[in-house]
């Protein structure tokens, strides 16, 4: 056993240690490029002590936010997030601007019918999760892929974990020019370490299995920024196929993206993926466009 003044230097020497780190090459917030003295250092085990010690069911999503990106970003853009809260669409999940009543159908899908049975998002895409996603996708930040793929699993277990257990976790694909440029796919990127978190906060996964190849993404088409609702529709038909329908004949399936805007692009996967045989497909992504 190591001697109590041996224990108390070596960590005298640790703190020194990452006093100095911080002294000489200071944090820089990944969205706004202030420098900053973070609140807690990048662990690998960060997520998991923050929400062992809270409900898994029952959290502050501003304050797991914060808690989850001060590592990464300045405490003034930790605080720029607003979370996908009710009332909201029971089936697309949008929020309604109005913040007093309960969950319904909104305008929008009882006019035109999704072919998922429900999405739901941990955030509205604006701000700094906005900004975050962003810096993920293209300026290849993977480091955020951690924290994100954290606070989207809570999400997932907060509605899917018992009543609607999922078969398959899906991400949706790149198409493959676009995966050599980019080097990764952010939707799979998210979710990769799920497991591991499932098992530190034992909860029950085994039943669910990641298939990131199963869904093909066999058309390469433009960017779906700056598209109306009707050239989104247009631009991503047919663009997906199923490498082996035996993989999803009769499971319920999870789609895994990190923006939803429109719904266009999920809801293409789930037809192709209801055409192949699925029983059913939910969607969850990491932001929900207004």
């Amino acid at each position: 056993m190591i001697p109590d003044n041996q224990s108390a230097n070596g960590s005298l020497f640790i703190w020194m240690a990452r006093a100095l780190r911080e002294a000489v090459w200071p944090s820089k917030c990944l969205v706004c490029g202030s420098f900053f003295q973070p609140a807690m250092y990048k662990s690998r085990n960060v997520p998991v002590k923050i929400f062992n010690d809270e409900s898994i069911l029952a959290y502050n999503k501003k304050s797991a936010f914060y808690k989850l990106m001060l590592p990464f970003l300045c405490p003034a853009c930790s605080t720029d997030f607003v979370p996908a809260e009710s009332p909201f669409c029971s089936i697309c999940g949008i929020m309604f601007k109005s913040r007093i009543g309960d969950d319904h159908v909104c305008g929008e899908c009882i006019k035109s019918p999704k072919k998922f049975r429900m999405a739901r998002a941990v955030a509205v895409y604006e701000g700094t999760l906005m900004k975050t996603i962003q810096r993920l996708k293209y300026k290849g930040k993977i480091q955020l892929a951690r924290p994100l793929g954290m606070f989207l699993f809570f999400v997932f277990i907060k509605y899917w974990n018992n009543k609607n257990r999922i078969d398959l976790i899906v991400p949706v694909p790149l198409h493959i020019k676009r995966f050599r440029k980019r080097g990764f796919n952010q939707a799979y990127l998210l979710i990769r370490e799920w497991f591991s978190y499932a098992d530190a906060l034992n909860v029950e996964l085994s039943y669910s299995k990641i298939e990131k190849n199963v869904l093909i993404r066999n058309k390469k088409t433009e960017s779906q920024t700056g598209l109306d609702r009707k050239q989104r529709k247009a631009n991503i038909k047919n663009a997906f196929s199923i490498g082996d329908s035996s993989k999803i004949s009769g499971k319920s399936i999870l789609l895994i993206d990190d923006v939803y805007t429109t719904g266009a692009t999920v809801n293409e996967c789930t037809k192709v993926l209801l055409n192949e045989g699925a029983k059913s497909v939910d969607v969850l992504t990491l932001a929900r466009g207004m």
